[in-house]
């Protein structure tokens, strides 16, 4: 019998992407993906799929965590993530953050970022962080870089708005800037003030009018919990580093609850990444 080289990671995160581009507005209930190579054929139907022959783990992980990404929840989704040490912080209390999570879950934020039309982060993540918001640990193409600075705090010498990488926009509340007002290479878009911020419901709907559908909220932790407390995120993923910091920044912050009944308990699915363990937890199916 002929030797039949089984699908790897390489072609797997590949055939990943061209799925992801393809499916991008399909219809509602597509029929069966499929795609084949001389030696090995994937076939998707919804979140489910096949591969022949049979596939590593490592391969095996890549279709389970990406492939919902691209058939079910193509027309669009709103993913938050943060990567928090055992004790549930996100950061040292001075702000320092790298890296609390391991190698491999840098790799999937970079793979996330390549899924996506746009990378959502909040001011105080640039200013702690400057992270460059493009894909580097994977093939794929750099989305869209938003960074939420409701009272326009930021100066303009951040990689995002100076490296030309990828479009960048700076969301700001109305009172504080004008029509066609830059940063840098950044564009300045005014929302409408609610409270002491700016909803994350405006930011998607301006976002949506850009016809960017699929959104990664990447952090920090006070950014992420306002889109969840919003109910404006389809999915969060935490993922967990067996690192005990003691003090500094928490996780996911909500309103208090005087009873554990009031607290969220959302379907979940769990990978291991390297060390780490994450938790992606389902909120809208």
């Amino acid at each position: 019998m002929a030797y039949r080289r089984m699908l790897d990671p390489d072609d797997a995160w590949r055939t990943i992407l061209d799925i992801a581009a393809v499916e991008r507005g399909a219809a509602d209930v597509p029929p069966p993906i499929v795609r084949q190579a001389p030696d090995w054929t994937l076939t998707v139907s919804g979140s489910e799929f096949r591969v022949e022959p049979p596939i590593s783990p490592e391969t095996d992980l890549l279709l389970a965590l990406y492939i919902p990404y691209c058939t079910t929840l193509r027309r669009g989704f709103v993913v938050g993530h943060l990567g928090q040490s055992l004790d549930g912080r996100i950061a040292t209390r001075d702000g320092a953050s790298r890296w609390v999570t391991g190698a491999a879950d840098i790799a999937h934020n970079h793979r996330m970022r390549a899924l996506s039309d746009a990378v959502v982060i909040g001011a105080a993540t640039l200013l702690h962080d400057d992270p460059q918001l493009t894909v580097r640990c994977c093939t794929g193409r750099n989305p869209v870089r938003v960074v939420i600075d409701s009272n326009r705090t930021l100066a303009d010498g951040y990689r995002v708005f100076r490296d030309g990488a990828a479009p960048s926009l700076v969301f700001v509340a109305a009172d504080k800037a004008g029509e066609g007002e830059r940063l840098g290479a950044a564009e300045i878009v005014p929302l409408p003030r609610r409270g002491e911020t700016i909803a994350p419901r405006d930011i998607l709907a301006e976002l949506a009018r850009r016809g960017l559908a699929r959104i990664f909220v990447e952090g920090g932790g006070v950014t992420v919990s306002r889109f969840l407390v919003a109910d404006c995120l389809d999915r969060l993923q935490i993922t967990v580093s067996p690192l005990i910091i003691g003090s500094g920044r928490p996780s996911i912050t909500l309103p208090e609850i005087a009873d554990l009944q009031q607290g969220l308990r959302p379907k979940m699915r769990r990978f291991d990444l390297g060390e780490d363990i994450m938790f992606e937890c389902l909120l809208h199916e």
